[in-house]
């Protein structure tokens, strides 16, 4: 079966950095999307970013260009999110998420079909 791990997550002051990881196995994405997603209690499911897989095409929400980085290692079949500068509104547990690749710019959750358990992030002021 497909499956998506998260990591990374945890605590950290506003302003500071973490790099979340997604651990990718089952099968390959290379045809894939792959795209981070954050949701906060009370709160619809948010679109971050999101790579393509095969030649790593990347596109970033605009509530966090400049700040985030979204990549992939091909070796390890993994995806990262290099998150710096965060922000306390940054709070909420992040997933990640695979689809397969087509039109559009790939920010809806409702197309996405595989997720992973989700990591929490929390931004304190």
């Amino acid at each position: 079966q497909a499956q998506l791990v998260e990591s990374g997550g945890g605590w950290v002051q506003a302003g500071g950095s973490l790099r979340l990881s997604c651990a990718a196995s089952g099968r390959t994405f290379s045809t894939y999307a792959m795209g981070w997603f954050r949701q906060a209690p009370g709160k619809e499911r948010e679109f971050v970013a999101r790579i393509i897989w095969s030649g790593g095409n990347t596109y970033v929400a605009d509530s966090v260009k400049g700040r985030f980085t979204i990549s992939r290692d091909n070796v390890k079949n993994t995806v990262y999110l290099q998150m710096y500068n965060l922000k306390p509104e940054d709070t909420a547990v992040y997933y990640c998420a695979a689809r397969r690749d087509g039109s559009g710019v790939a920010t809806l959750p409702s197309t996405y079909n595989y997720w992973g358990q989700g990591t929490q992030v929390t931004v304190s002021s």
